[in-house]
């Protein structure tokens, strides 16, 4: 493990074969897994524990470099049930340590031959917890990690790419996430002693807008008791009424809200005009927002793990949570027509509205807990029952 250094300080250590460079010049040296090759994206750090190949799946880390704060990384494997998405969005992923042998169970692949396969770039061997409060005091930065057998980097041109990269604030990613066509959802949620199920017996029937929709949120929604029905971001609001839903759902996803709203967010005012029960997730919430009239913003360092602590403020409760997220939806724009129903306990930030007299709500957290804890479940019911009552 090498300490960073500035750019024109910098010389490879013996043995080095990855790299990670910032856009401000820090050099951090280790060893490259995965892919060999070069990787750019904005570097955030994510705390969960557990779940690793969840987070390196999940769609919302599209145009993003995980660091991963945890040091045992790889101990379970790798499988084939496990992946959040078929293709993986993230950019690649950074370790404190080599990657752990796995011993468990479910174990079909070692991690380092899954980023191999997925043809991602790793990087291990740096000091994680150094980055890490580089990133929390200043920003989540835009950088370069590189993977060369040789340990030859042109680091000068690894600079020139980091300081190039546009960064996520404007870009529209979930059109590079999302299903290219419609498609049905039947599959539930996973059981030690049965695996994956099928929904066969639906009650109701749901339309779900991919943004990047990770699969478990689907699975829980089908779990629930719905028929899904999903459609790509770019569904028009005449093409999600043509299934005739009982209620509309607004997925995760990566990128910059405003950047995507500009082509749903006018549908999105339509849907919410028929009375339709509407619920949203993470980008989806963030859009709900913005069709409601309230505005976002982007966060210096965003919300990545499964130990984080928001208030439901009917409640009273508090519900540890799983989130991905690096926009947030302005508290100060919410319009009087919108309730704030949730906030976060690490930095105030809105974590949860509703729309006043209207079967509309949305929370920016992940309550399919995929990975994290099971604490907002709750949240597919309360949709499912919010359906009943519209029909009633």
């Amino acid at each position: 493990m090498t300490e960073p250094m500035n750019i024109a300080a910098s010389t490879r250590p013996e043995g080095a074969t990855g790299v990670l460079v910032l856009a401000d010049g820090s050099v951090f040296w280790g060893k490259g897994l995965g892919v060999q090759g070069r990787s750019v994206g904005e570097v955030v750090f994510s705390t969960g524990l557990t779940g690793y190949q969840e987070t390196l799946t999940d769609p919302s880390f599209a145009g993003q470099v995980i660091t991963f704060t945890f040091p045992h990384i790889g101990n379970v494997g790798t499988n084939g049930e496990d992946n959040e998405t078929v293709t993986p969005a993230a950019r690649g992923c950074i370790l404190r340590a080599d990657i752990t042998e796995p011993a468990n169970w479910r174990a079909a692949q070692h991690l380092d031959r899954w980023l191999v396969s997925h043809s991602l770039v790793g990087l291990a061997g740096i000091d994680t917890r150094r980055l890490t409060r580089k990133i929390r005091d200043g920003g989540a930065p835009n950088g370069v990690i590189a993977h060369a057998a040789d340990g030859v980097f042109d680091l000068p041109a690894l600079l020139a790419q980091a300081q190039g990269w546009p960064g996520l604030e404007g870009m529209d990613l979930a059109k590079d996430v999302t299903c290219r066509q419609t498609y049905d959802w039947t599959q539930t949620r996973w059981s030690l002693k049965t695996g994956y199920g099928t929904q066969r017996d639906p009650k109701y029937h749901v339309v779900a807008y991919d943004f990047g929709a990770k699969h478990n949120i689907l699975r829980c929604l089908a779990d629930a008791g719905c028929k899904v029905t999903v459609v790509p971001a770019t569904a028009t609001a005449d093409d999600v009424l043509r299934h005739n839903p009982d209620g509309i759902f607004l997925s995760n996803g990566p990128g910059d809200p405003a950047a995507t709203g500009t082509y749903v967010v006018p549908e999105l005012q339509t849907l919410i005009g028929t009375g339709i029960p509407v619920f949203g997730i993470c980008l989806g919430h963030q859009l709900l927002a913005l069709a409601l009239g309230a505005k976002t913003y982007k966060m210096d360092r965003g919300h990545r793990g499964s130990n984080q602590p928001v208030k439901d403020l009917k409640t009273g409760k508090v519900e540890i949570t799983s989130q991905n997220h690096g926009f947030a939806v302005d508290r100060a724009s919410l319009p009087d027509t919108v309730e704030e129903t949730h906030v976060s306990l690490f930095d105030g930030s809105v974590e949860g509205i509703a729309l006043k007299g209207k079967p509309v709500f949305s929370v920016q957290y992940h309550p399919e807990a995929s990975p994290g804890p099971q604490d907002s479940h709750y949240l597919f019911k309360r949709f499912v029952e919010t359906i009943e009552a519209h029909k009633k």
